[in-house]
């Protein structure tokens, strides 16, 4: 029998590690800059991200997802990590957090 897994509590460690990983070209982490449009945990602790990058020719668009997927992956909880660009909807300044906003002085 597998143990029963918190998914909440496993989702937010995953935003914790997302919050460390930063945009090379912009001061701010990719979770606050509204990158990672979607976290799903399943019972299996099998998990997938949906993300997008501030363009479609943005020069991280190998490397950061693999980051992504090596640091939510090092989380011992986590089973399979599955990480999935999406340039649908397309990323524009209003995604990001009024955090990111502040730090970056749109506000």
């Amino acid at each position: 029998m597998t143990e029963q897994i918190n998914t909440e509590a496993l989702g937010e460690k995953i935003v914790q590690v997302l919050k460390g990983i930063y945009d090379p070209e912009v001061p701010v982490d990719i979770y606050e800059l509204g990158l990672v449009y979607d976290v799903f945990v399943n019972e299996d602790r099998d998990v997938k991200i949906l993300m997008t990058l501030t363009s479609p020719n943005c020069p991280v668009a190998e490397a950061l997802p693999m980051e992504v997927k090596e640091k939510v992956q090092s989380i011992d909880e986590v089973r399979e990590t599955i990480v999935e660009l999406t340039f649908d909807p397309p990323w524009h300044q209003d995604m990001m957090s009024e955090v990111a906003k502040l730090e970056l002085g749109f506000l």
